[in-house]
Order: structure tokens, then sequence, then C-alpha cells
């Protein structure tokens, strides 16, 4: 029994360490300023609404914006639907994608 609750202990005392941890991490990224669009975390209808990241998308998948169907998927994000078009949004595309909405502001 006292193994038990020293295994708790112990496993109690490496969770709390980690989120001091992850709390020193959390502060650190918080000064850096996230992007504000990405093709992780913002939808599609948020990126085509608005005219420089959809201008973004044009340069890097010119036909995406003009598809029919793109109306499906306009509250997912590229992310969520790469695998699905998996030809037209490979990672370097993505990667592409995001390195120029890092740019809008």
């Amino acid at each position: 029994m006292k193994q038990y609750v020293y295994g708790i202990l112990i496993a109690s005392a490496a969770l709390l360490s980690g989120t001091a941890h992850a709390d020193h991490h959390a502060e650190a990224k918080a000064e850096t300023p996230a992007a504000k669009y990405s093709t992780a975390s913002t939808d599609i209808g948020t990126l085509l609404d608005n005219d420089a990241t959809k201008a973004v998308l044009d340069k890097h998948v010119p036909d995406f914006a003009a598809n029919p169907q793109i109306g499906m998927a306009r509250a997912m994000t590229l992310r969520q639907i790469q695998s699905f078009a998996s030809d037209m949004l490979t990672d370097e595309v993505l990667n592409k994608i995001d390195a120029d909405l890092a740019g809008i502001k």
C-alpha cells in the first residue's frame, strides 16, 4: 500500500513540475505574438472572405477558391481538409501558405 501511495506522490510531483515547466514555456510563447491566420487554426471561410488572405490562397492553390464544392468546407481549416486534397494541399504548400499568412496583420 505504501508503494502505491509513493507512486501516486511521485506521479503527482512529476505532473506538477511538468505543469510549472509548461507554464514557463507558455510565458515565453506569450512574448512572441502568434500569427493571426494559419492553415491549422483559421477556417477556410475566413481565409476566402479576406482579400489579403484569399490572395495568398490564390497564389499557392490557384483553383481552390473557384472549386464549386468549397462551400462545404468553409468551416474547416486547410489542414483539416488536407487528406481530401493531398495532391494539392501538400505539407510544402501549406507551409508556404503559413509563411505568407504570417505576414498579414
